[in-house]
């Protein structure tokens, strides 16, 4: 099994060098920023295997919520062959009221995914992950069952 190789930059050029570093290691590289902009950019130049969206601390709109992706991601994600990471953390460990926003920006990613057919791998920092649950809480948050099965 490779080396899953996580990579949390706000920098696009100090990114880049540790993708570069990662790819030499011949690691899984999972890609986790803050900034949209930043996530298009590497989206666009650089070969990843992940890419994590992070969910919380977003304002979102009358109309739509702002769950960091969309259709031009997602295009540029299936162009790529790079799958979407979904923190399970970040859900784990928010309150509440934060939780439900949480995962109608996760469902709505998810919607997202299943329009142009991406895969979606769930990511904890703990190794304690139950397969099955897993496969139950992806099925009870609206992915279908292709997507489910490599979780």
């Amino acid at each position: 099994m490779k080396n899953q190789i996580t990579i949390q930059e706000e920098d696009f050029q100090k990114a880049r060098n540790e993708i570069l570093k990662a790819r030499k290691e011949s690691g899984k590289t999972i890609v986790f920023s803050g900034s949209d902009e930043i996530n298009r950019k590497i989206l666009e130049k650089e070969k990843i295997d992940i890419l994590l969206i992070k969910l919380a601390h977003r304002k979102d709109r009358i109309k739509q919520r702002d769950s960091g992706f969309n259709h031009v991601l997602a295009k540029l994600a299936k162009k790529k062959g790079v799958a979407i990471g979904i923190n399970l953390d970040e859900i784990i460990q928010s309150g509440k009221q934060e939780k439900i926003k949480l995962i109608a920006r996760l469902r709505q990613n998810i919607e997202i995914c299943k329009k142009e057919k991406l895969k979606m791998i769930f990511i904890q920092s703990k190794n304690e992950k139950d397969i099955y649950d897993l496969k139950s809480l992806g099925l009870v948050l609206g992915m279908p069952t292709w997507m489910t099965k490599d979780l």
